[in-house]
């Protein structure tokens, strides 16, 4: 799969930040995880920034888990424009997209966590999603994180992808070399016919698998499993440590 032929930007993205945070009490018990902060800047923002430099013209943020905190954070952000997707009752991945998509429109649009931290590679991550994405073959393209390149994560893997980036699930009591690093592009066509209320977007991987339809790019950057405080004290030291070595190479 060639990562080079010349599609559009998607203009939309949906930002997960409705999710309680329970893994990462008590910090969350006053604030929502998205907004915990890891080198002076809310994780939200971090995720919320990257998808300005890609171009990205709107962001559908959903809430739950102190919804004001959240919504009054972002009032003052102007790019990408920022509109609320509040849910009333936790509705999980993938029904929280489901009842954010009248505001997503009937294009392909990045779905991102917004409480993960991931540092670029050789190019944008979402650069390199745009460039991937093909439409005509695709219902999903999932940004993959080798589990070797991880730092705080302790798990076995998500999933199995062949040479043409094809993915399918890990098989049991096997590991596998990637992790799902919590960025896509999704095509609106995959929630047609899905579950009211809430559910996963696994649900949604687990049917487009049948049709050879979920697809995978591998990320060439840094990327930081965030769960725990004691995850977070330790992302925090990595990034820094790494930020300053660059800072004492430039003088």
């Amino acid at each position: 799969m060639t990562e080079w032929h010349k599609v559009d930007m998607p203009e939309n993205a949906m930002v997960l930040a409705a999710g309680l945070g329970v893994r990462m009490r008590p910090l969350t018990q006053t604030v929502p995880k998205p907004l915990l902060q890891i080198g002076g800047r809310a994780m939200l923002d971090q995720v919320l920034d990257r998808l300005e430099d890609a171009g990205v013209a709107r962001a559908v943020v959903n809430t739950h888990w102190l919804p004001e905190m959240i919504e009054s954070h972002l009032e003052t952000r102007t790019a990408p424009h920022i509109e609320i997707s509040r849910e009333t009752e936790l509705l999980e991945t993938g029904g929280g997209i489901v009842n954010a998509l009248p505001k997503l429109g009937n294009a392909p649009f990045f779905v991102t966590n917004a409480d993960i931290v991931w540092r670029d590679g050789t190019r944008s991550a979402l650069d390199r999603l745009a460039q991937a994405w093909e439409s005509d073959r695709m219902d999903a393209l999932l940004l993959l994180i080798p589990s070797v390149r991880t730092t705080g994560y302790q798990g076995v893997g998500d999933f199995m992808m062949d040479s043409n980036g094809n993915l399918v699930r890990r098989p049991e009591r096997q590991v596998s070399p990637f992790v799902f690093g919590g960025v896509q592009i999704v095509s609106p066509r995959i929630f047609r016919d899905t579950p009211a209320g809430t559910f996963s977007l696994n649900l949604l991987y687990d049917r487009i698998i049948k049709s050879k339809r979920l697809y995978g790019i591998v990320h060439d950057g840094d990327w930081y499993h965030v769960g725990t405080p004691i995850e977070l004290e330790q992302v925090e030291a990595e990034i820094l440590e790494k930020e300053g070595s660059r800072v004492r190479l430039l003088f």
